[in-house]
């Protein structure tokens, strides 16, 4: 059965990963919902954060493919109740609606929106929240003249998580073996750590 899964994917910051990426969904057909990509809490890792509507069988294949590119340490996937995340939302409506309708006032203290800019023209206001909760200030701003609206992707964190650096420091704590083995594409030989 479908349903909203994220994941979340630790790699290397380089040119042309996020379009490698972007192919493996391609070519499987699968629409991404939402995308984010930022440094992660280990220097010189990013984390990129997608979110699909999927089996679980197709999102751990797909995960397993991700992991398949040079540059990608880790793939994990997880459901909403996995994860605790947020969206970001921008809202620009007309300053006049704000200073004369209460309501509209109410409104956006309801939701926790905060000014962001004041102009004698318009007002953006910002919130953050689950897509729901973006979604329905949207419609309840839309009979006072909305002019604008932006919702940013997805960001998140896994609940049952040390954090990706406890993993590196794991991963670089193993002994690694060295073995010689000959590269048949080069002709030459080269060594190989092994875990």
């Amino acid at each position: 059965m479908k349903q909203e899964y994220t994941i979340t994917v630790y790699t290397e910051n380089q040119i042309g990963l996020l379009n490698r990426i972007a192919i493996i969904f391609t070519r499987r057909k699968i629409n991404i919902d939402s995308l984010n990509t930022s440094p992660s809490e280990v220097d010189s890792v990013h984390r990129f954060t997608i979110v699909i509507n999927e089996t679980e069988d197709v999102v751990r294949k797909l995960c397993r493919q991700i992991e398949k590119q040079v540059e990608v340490l880790k793939a994990y996937y997880n459901t909403n109740e996995e994860i605790v995340w947020q969206e970001l939302a921008m809202y620009k409506v007309p300053t006049d609606v704000i200073a004369e309708k209460v309501k509209v006032e109410r409104l956006l203290r309801q939701y926790g929106a905060n000014a962001v800019v004041i102009r004698h023209d318009y007002t953006v206001f910002e919130t953050s929240g689950h897509r729901e909760e973006i979604d329905s200030l949207m419609k309840a701003l839309e009979p006072y003249g909305l002019i604008e609206f932006v919702r940013s992707a997805r960001v998140a964190i896994i609940k049952n998580s040390a954090g990706f650096h406890e993993k590196l420091k794991e991963f670089e704590a193993k002994d690694a073996g060295e073995k010689v083995i000959e590269n048949v594409f080069l002709g030459k030989q080269e060594e190989v750590f092994t875990m």
